[in-house]
């Protein structure tokens, strides 16, 4: 897990430096397991978010603006009653264990001063936030444990409120060379590092137990009898001794294609260092922030378009087998000449056959060499008849070409379109772009249409817009809508426009103040956004088409972001995330 002790401690010390001597406004619960204070302090308002999800705990700033229900839950109540108003004193973490204390003073019913404290522990499924009086008693938690749930460790209202129990494991603060020295010393020859950092230090995770032993030797995986255990140690105990100075680089890591967060710490996680995108923050909150808020803003698009993938695909599919089907008539009906030519050469030898034969043969005089071939005959029917028979076969055949030749151009142009649609899904990035993905599904008939008048209008999402390194704004489209908007309706005539060559993708403005031109530098810039925002933004050598905007047209009928331009010029480039 990425919140282990080392994050809580890097935390709680960003918590006091920022919290203490603030007082807290209020108090909200938007969910039955996460509590929200407010907190107003002489720098400014904070918004301290306390999670006991039992995927997610956390604790930590947040920025993220979450809607809280018509009627606040009993807990939230009850620390309104004995938090509003209260200022802190203290936050505090129990060791390197995943435990938080918020001391706040306030005046009781009489008057008096007394103190509430809120304490968060972060432990997975076993999370919970639990409120406590000055006396050590539990006024009331976000989960109750009874003795049918734990047996060593019981959390409810009116019981004196114990810590969980302690882990044997060394303390980062206290921990002593020679004592991780030993400790190595007895272990067998094959033992991972990382494995024995993770049982001898309290608060440590595999994550951080793991960049300890990459930072060491330049990987994550080293076996005892592979290092200088001696020169280890050291280097283990100093890391350990600089975060408990209070030297944090909290850092984010981020799957670029995907845009989906991997890691955080409160150190750079060098052992991803290539493999993905590292950013560094000042702020570990702001870290914890975006990383739950995008981890969780992809679950929940990914969640409203799964369905919406779903239905695309399956057309898709329908569309690949209409593919086939049509492909199969047009070779089929490649021969359609020879039954013309039977005919021609049974009527002109009308005369040779007799009724009932079962073929018959006849000069080819279509061929240069006069040679002579045999035609098969149904012997139920007339020569003439038989005749008339090829004629058919060959219209039929010269019919069922063009038909499946015209229904060969719609199935793949619109598979072509379901694809663009498909690549715009999984780039969608907001909810408004997945409604416009929607209610185009909803035009084109994919969708039924919805009745719903009072439904709230969804402000329309707009377009990436990007300023290159020449100074010159590129706009992109994100979906087909924002395509239509950009190219037939923002952009100028004398605008730029690029989009990857026969392949579904945005497409991509630059906006070139009325002259037309471009330097290459923001031209090649462009081309490479036009293949990132593209199907092929994982291939190499990907063609871009440019050309002017007054080159580019939309047929009538045709469908959204689908256009025809012509006096274009290609580049091939390779699309990357930087």
């Amino acid at each position: 897990m990425s919140f282990d002790g080392f994050v809580t401690r890097c935390v709680t010390d960003e918590l006091r430096l920022k919290l203490l001597n603030g007082k807290i406004d209020k108090v909200y619960q938007p969910e039955k397991d996460e509590i929200i204070l407010s907190v107003r302090t002489r720098n400014g308002n904070y918004r301290l978010l306390l999670s006991a999800s039992a995927s997610n705990p956390r604790i930590h700033l947040t920025a993220v603006q979450r809607e809280n229900p018509m009627t606040p839950p009993m807990l939230c109540m009850l620390m309104r009653k004995h938090l509003a108003g209260a200022v802190i004193i203290d936050i505090s973490q129990n060791g390197f264990d995943r435990v938080v204390r918020i001391d706040a003073e306030t005046r009781n019913e009489l008057g008096d001063l007394c103190t509430r404290s809120v304490i968060i522990e972060i432990m997975g499924r076993h999370s919970n936030i639990i409120l406590v009086d000055d006396s050590g008693k539990i006024m009331d938690s976000a989960k109750h444990i009874d003795f049918t749930v734990s047996a060593v460790r019981q959390v409810l209202p009116g019981m004196t409120y114990e810590l969980p129990p302690a882990q044997d494991k060394k303390a980062a603060d206290s921990i002593k060379t020679t004592d991780l020295m030993e400790a190595l010393a007895v272990r067998p020859e094959d033992t991972l590092l990382d494995k024995f950092l993770l049982s001898e230090i309290m608060g440590m995770s595999p994550l951080l137990a793991r960049e300890i032993v990459y930072r060491f030797s330049g990987n994550t995986k080293m076996m005892k009898c592979e290092v200088d255990c001696a020169a280890f140690v050291v280097h283990t105990v100093d890391f350990l001794k600089s975060i408990c100075r209070g030297i944090y680089e909290p850092s984010l890591v981020i799957e670029t294609s995907e845009k989906k967060p991997v890691a955080f710490s409160c150190v750079r996680l060098g052992q991803y260092e290539g493999a993905y995108k590292i950013e560094e923050y000042d702020s570990i909150s702001e870290v914890i922030d975006l990383f739950f808020e995008i981890r969780s803003r992809r679950e929940h698009i990914n969640r409203r378009s799964a369905a919406l993938l779903k239905l695309i695909h399956n057309n898709i599919e329908r569309c690949q087998k209409k593919i086939v089907m049509h492909k199969e008539h047009i070779r089929s009906a490649q021969d359609r000449d020879k039954y013309k030519m039977y005919g021609d050469l049974l009527t002109a030898n009308l005369y040779r056959i007799k009724y009932g034969d079962k073929s018959v043969r006849v000069q080819n005089y279509y061929s240069e060499n006069g040679e002579e071939i045999e035609i098969p005959l149904k012997a139920d029917i007339s020569p003439s008849q038989n005749a008339q028979r090829f004629y058919k076969r060959y219209n039929k055949a010269k019919t069922t070409e063009k038909f499946a030749s015209e229904q060969l151009e719609i199935a793949e142009k619109e598979k072509y379109y379901l694809e663009s649609v498909a690549d715009a899904l999984e780039n969608a990035d907001t909810p408004a772009e997945l409604d416009e993905i929607k209610q185009e599904l909803m035009a084109e008939g994919y969708i039924a249409k919805q009745n719903n008048t009072k439904k709230k209008q969804q402000k329309k999402s707009e377009p990436l817009k990007i300023i290159s390194v020449d100074g010159y704004e590129i706009l992109i489209g994100r979906n087909n809508r924002q395509n239509d908007e950009l190219t037939l309706k923002t952009a100028y005539s004398t605008d730029l426009w690029f989009h990857t060559k026969e392949i579904p993708g945005s497409h991509t403005i630059i906006r070139t103040r009325g002259t037309g031109e471009a330097p290459e530098t923001t031209m090649m810039q462009a081309a490479k956004l036009a293949a990132y925002y593209s199907k092929a933004r994982n291939s190499s050598k990907v063609p871009v088409d440019y050309t002017l905007i007054k080159n580019v047209k939309k047929p009538n009928g045709a469908k959204p972001g689908m256009v025809i331009y012509d006096r274009y010029n290609t580049v091939y480039v390779t699309p990357s995330e930087e």
